[in-house]
C-alpha cells in the first residue's frame, strides 16, 4: 500500500504537468489558467449543491429509521471529489467532477459497495452466517423471533413460543 501511495504522489503530478503543458501549447497560457479556474468554480458550486443534497438524504434516512449506508458512501465520494478539485490540474479536476455528478457517482458507489461487501465477507466470514453481510457464494436463512409486550408499559416482554417472561430493557 505505501508503494501505491508513493507511486500516486509521483505519477499523478507528472501526468498533470504533462497535460497542463500540452493544453497550454494548444490554447495558450491565459486560456489554460482561466479554464482551470472555471473548472474549480464549477466544482465548488457543484460540490456545495451535491453535498447538501446528500446531507438531506442522510437526515431523511435517519428519520425513517433506515441505515444511511448509500448516503454515507455518497458523502465520502462528494468529499473526495471536492478534494480532487482543489488539486490543480485537468486530470484531477475531471475525476473530481465525475465524482460530483450524480450519474457517475452512483456507478462508482455501486461498484464500491459491491466490492466492499465481498471484501468484508472474505475477510470476516463469521459475519455471513449471522446475516450481517450478504455473501455472493452463500445463501443464509435467518430465523426471526417475535416478541409481544405482556402489559403495556411494564417493561416485560413475552415470547409467543413460551410463557417465560424476560426483561425488555
Amino acid at each position: 500500500m505505501p508503494f501505491i501511495l508513493a507511486l500516486l504522489f509521483v505519477v499523478v503530478p507528472i501526468l498533470e504537468i504533462a497535460v497542463l503543458i500540452q493544453v497550454g501549447q494548444v490554447i495558450g497560457t491565459g486560456p489554460t489558467i482561466l479554464l482551470l479556474v472555471a473548472m474549480s468554480l464549477l466544482g465548488a458550486v457543484l460540490a456545495k449543491r451535491e453535498g447538501m443534497a446528500v446531507w438531506r438524504r442522510f437526515r431523511l434516512a435517519l428519520t425513517r429509521g433506515d441505515v444511511p449506508s448509500k448516503e454515507i458512501v455518497d458523502g465520502v465520494l462528494v468529499l473526495f471529489g471536492a478534494a480532487l478539485l482543489l488539486t490543480p490540474g485537468f486530470l484531477t479536476d475531471f475525476l473530481g467532477l465525475a465524482l460530483l455528478l450524480p450519474v457517475t457517482r452512483a456507478a462508482v458507489r455501486r461498484s464500491l459497495m459491491k466490492g466492499g461487501t465481498w471484501l468484508v465477507a472474505k475477510r470476516f466470514p463469521i459475519l455471513v452466517p449471522l446475516g450481517m453481510v450478504r455473501s455472493r457464494s452463500k445463501k443464509v436463512k435467518a430465523r426471526t423471533v417475535h416478541v409481544e409486550p405482556v402489559e403495556p408499559g411494564d417493561g416485560q416482554w413475552k415470547s409467543p413460543d413460551d410463557s417465560e417472561r424476560t426483561t425488555g430493557y
